[in-house]
């Protein structure tokens, strides 16, 4: 799948090429290739110089791509009536992973104080400063009065806490380790440099780590077409379990795309699911634009279950966004915003809003949403 991509500007590019040369020089280290989990890391997280860790837009209409949170209200509004039971319960906190613009903690703050079930504090994990500050200018913007709630982190809690953990769109952004098979044997898919230093595809021997992993979710690779080519997240439950190891009751939140191991690891999916993003357009070249573009896989939702069962959280929901949405209070939060809006555009755009998250053709049966309570 390869589509036109606009062209970087020069700064752009430079950019892209000081990263570039941070990865060369890991890979000349390495002996000529690393896996394509560490490249994937350097491309997204490199300090100061990967995708996450720059300042270039990323989310919204001048960035590569809109999350659910960026189309309007309506997704956090409906999150908010699914979290506040728990806050009531627990008397506890929100923890929300990759909080991107903001805009998902500012409208929950604001509908939960609606609902009389604000969190005592609402923690964003994030590590780029760049965000952090974009993070707090939407808070202040858009919700001033609750700031005083809201506090960053730069790693998981270390103290025990009780409430709601969200992770929208984090997932999917996990390094992964890239493999194939040929007959009846596996080989890891590596990054290497062509001699005009360009980033290229090499096999290298699959380790017994990747090897092991492979043989829980595709037992008799012989059975496969041949080429055939997928990846796998071998970081999920060991990062499952850092970010809720102190969450000692509550619920935890994952919304994503992706799909169950036996979809996922399908003999017709012959070419994985490795998706970039620049500029609102969606190819499948992870190996071009680094740090520029997005890099994303589907997420591995047995897998994601896996891990919760094995740390003590039972599965609570497992659905489409769209069932997510509707059990929600998707037509309450509709009818009132709605009745509230004069503005014929403004009610035009309210249904299309609502529209691309629940249509199956849009993000309504793509996004799956899995809740874990522990």
């Amino acid at each position: 799948m390869r589509v036109d991509l606009p062209q970087p500007g020069p700064d752009e590019l430079a950019h892209s090429e000081r990263l570039a040369a941070l990865i060369r020089a890991e890979i000349v280290a390495a002996g000529g290739a690393i896996d394509f989990a560490r490249y994937m890391e350097l491309a997204l997280y490199a300090p100061g110089l990967g995708y996450y860790s720059a300042g270039a837009a990323k989310f919204g209409a001048a960035g590569d791509f809109i999350t659910a949170p960026e189309l309007g209200f309506v997704f956090a509004r409906c999150l908010a009536r699914a979290i506040a039971p728990v806050l009531r319960e627990t008397h506890g906190d929100i923890l929300e992973l990759g909080p991107g613009s903001g805009a998902l903690a500012a409208e929950l703050l604001l509908e939960l104080e609606r609902l009389d079930a604000l969190p005592a504090r609402y923690f964003l994990l994030e590590r780029s400063a760049d965000l952090r500050e974009r993070q707090r200018t939407t808070l202040t913007r858009r919700c001033p009065h609750l700031l005083e709630r809201c506090g960053w982190l730069d790693s998981p809690p270390t103290q025990t806490w009780r409430g709601a953990l969200i992770a929208n769109e984090v997932i999917d952004a996990l390094p992964v380790r890239a493999f194939g098979f040929r007959g009846d044997d596996v080989f890891e898919r590596v990054v290497g440099v062509d001699g005009d230093g360009a980033f290229v595809w090499r096999e290298g021997p699959a380790d017994a780590r990747l090897r092991t992993a492979i043989a829980t979710i595709i037992p008799e690779a012989s059975s496969f077409p041949q080429p055939y080519s997928s990846e796998i997240c071998t970081l999920l439950a060991p990062w499952f379990t850092e970010v809720t190891r102190t969450l000692e009751a509550g619920a935890a939140w994952f919304v994503d795309y992706g799909y169950s191991r036996a979809e996922y690891y399908s003999p017709h999916r012959s070419n994985g699911t490795l998706r970039c993003h620049w500029r609102h357009r969606a190819h499948d070249d992870p190996l071009i634009l680094p740090g520029l573009q997005d890099i994303t896989t589907h997420v591995d939702f047995d897998a994601l279950i896996e891990a919760g069962e094995s740390t003590g959280f039972r599965l609570a929901a497992f659905e489409p966004q769209a069932q997510f949405l509707i059990h929600n209070g998707l037509d309450e939060v509709f009818a009132q915003a709605h009745a509230h809006e004069p503005d014929e555009a403004a009610r035009y755009a309210l249904a299309q809003q609502v529209k691309r998250l629940i249509l199956p053709g849009q993000m309504g049966e793509a996004f799956r949403v899995v809740a874990l309570r522990r």
